[in-house]
């Protein structure tokens, strides 16, 4: 019977690896966010002269939010795959971020929500700078939905926080 459970623990260890093809389509999706992006940048250079200031601010703000969208990719596709499949072997390359290989689940969904919010945001301010483009609901929607992502992220930070003390006690860790 040991042989059965060893063959059996091999097989789910292993299942780990079923998670590397979601990694590379978030990898090929990055791709599909560079070139709405190159395109997006594209056709503000072409009319960047004759288009308005809010449309220009507008346009900056979403190559910014595809930016903010392409750093969360990268950080769940570096997170995830060193946490669930395997370590990613850069030996002591000079571009390896300082956090990769530190960042646990943790560590992870605090990034992930950050990143949300942050991307919400970016998405509010779009709809403040064109507010004539939506009515009072939609803006209070956007409204109400970033501030229940803060509200999250925080709550998210602090069950951490008290999960981190219970972990090392009161005083923190070494006490």
């Amino acid at each position: 019977m040991k042989w059965l459970e060893h063959g059996l623990e091999l097989v789910m260890f292993n299942s780990r690896w079923l998670l590397a093809p979601f990694y590379v389509g978030l990898v090929v999706s990055i791709l599909m966010l560079l070139v709405k992006f190159v395109q997006e940048f594209v056709h503000i250079l072409a009319h960047v002269v004759s288009a308005s200031e809010t449309d220009v601010i507008l346009a900056v703000l979403t190559l910014v939010d595809m930016s903010l969208v392409s750093n969360l990719l990268l950080i769940i596709i570096f997170s995830g795959y060193e946490n669930f499949v395997s370590k990613i072997h850069t030996g002591e390359h000079e571009d390896r971020p300082d956090w990769m290989g530190k960042v646990d689940f943790s560590g992870l969904k605090i990034k992930l929500i950050g990143s949300i919010v942050a991307i919400s945001g970016i998405e509010l301010l779009k709809a403040f700078v064109n507010v004539g483009a939506h009515n009072n609901t939609e803006l209070a929607w956007k409204v109400g939905i970033h501030l229940t992502l803060v509200v999250s992220g925080l709550m998210f930070a602090w069950m951490d926080r008290i999960a981190e003390r219970s972990h090392h006690g009161p005083d923190g860790p070494g006490h």
